[in-house]
């Protein structure tokens, strides 16, 4: 029983340090990095829901899953933002793990999604 409990236990911790691998970033912030210019941005909904809107200057994950590196800056420390599309979709890992497995540092996520960041009447762009 006591080695089920600790089983247990190791897989909640487990479970609970993948959930939070990438830092949430709120969507005044990836606001203001988009207008910055220091930020990559990976669109993970898929290429109908990226042609039906998306956060300005995204890349189509679906579109360049296979070379995304010429897609990415050179700078392994530049902001890398992946989202998907609400708080509760968990897709937006492909993109950042994608970028992670590239050597990018600095991986954040949207986790408002594309649902919130147009529910909060921020720019789509088609």
């Amino acid at each position: 029983m006591k080695k089920l409990i600790a089983l247990c236990a190791v897989t909640l911790l487990a479970v609970s340090a993948t959930a939070s691998e990438y830092a949430n970033i709120s969507i005044n912030d990836l606001e203001k990095a988009i207008k910055s210019g220091k930020v990559a941005v990976i669109d993970v909904n898929g290429t109908k829901s990226y042609a039906n809107g998306h956060i300005p200057g995204a890349i189509d994950f679906d579109k360049v899953s296979d070379d995304l590196k010429s897609k990415l800056p050179a700078d392994k420390d530049r902001l890398i933002v992946a989202y998907c599309a609400n708080p509760e979709c968990p897709a937006y890992k492909y993109g950042a793990d994608a970028a992670k497995k590239l050597g990018y540092t600095n991986i954040k996520h949207l986790s408002a999604g594309i649902s919130g960041w147009r529910a909060a009447g921020k720019k789509i762009e088609q």
